[in-house]
């Protein structure tokens, strides 16, 4: 018990969970942001990114070979580890629970998509409040508007990707339009925020 308290809350960093949405595009600007991270990232990264459940997903296996991080796909009742990445199961929901755990459901499509963004924002806002942190990337449709909305509401931080080099802009267009977003930067500049935000205030 005390273990498992310790892992789905740290009172040293001031955001324990990054919750990362893409679609169109989204391999290739996910793989950028975490090239650039440390091993030693405080937070544990949740990822959904739009995936066809007509074939085997290997994203963990990809997104692997570009990050110090370890990458796994989410399980269901597992317990979130800082400097670890989860990625969403396709065809199932990814949501983050007060205790620090995974669960994986297979409740309605949102927005036509399941695994969705919104899902998974509205569930880490719930969960972890002020210490939340929501990136939307390239995708087309909305997903993720409304979970950004959930994590504001919440104190916590959104960061979207600029227009300049997104694929597709729609759903970051989206998220911008809700009026609750932070930070709009340049795909190079997200890992170097999430460095900031997270670590540099730990440090001081």
């Amino acid at each position: 018990m005390f273990l498992q308290k310790v892992l789905s809350y740290s009172p040293n960093i001031p955001y324990n969970v990054v919750a990362i949405a893409a679609s169109l595009g989204g391999l290739k600007a996910i793989s950028n942001i975490l090239s650039a991270l440390p091993s030693d990232f405080p937070a544990a990264i949740t990822i959904v990114q739009h995936l066809s459940t007509l074939y085997p997903s290997y994203m963990a296996e990809i997104l692997s070979q570009c990050t110090a991080m370890r990458v796994k796909q989410a399980e269901e009742g597992e317990l979130l580890r800082a400097g670890t990445v989860y990625i969403a199961v396709p065809g199932k929901h990814l949501l983050v629970n007060p205790q620090g755990t995974l669960s994986l459901s297979d409740t309605d499509k949102v927005h036509f998509v399941r695994p969705a963004a919104d899902k998974l924002f509205a569930s880490l806002a719930a969960s972890y409040k002020s210490q939340a942190i929501a990136i939307v990337l390239t995708g087309r449709d909305s997903d993720g508007a409304t979970g950004v909305l959930a994590i504001k509401k919440q104190g916590g931080i959104v960061i979207v990707q600029d227009e300049a080099d997104c694929e597709c802009f729609s759903m970051p267009k989206h998220a911008i339009e809700t009026g609750k977003v932070d930070f709009v930067l340049p795909l190079n500049a997200i890992a170097t925020k999430l460095i900031s935000l997270v670590m540099m205030e730990k440090a001081a």
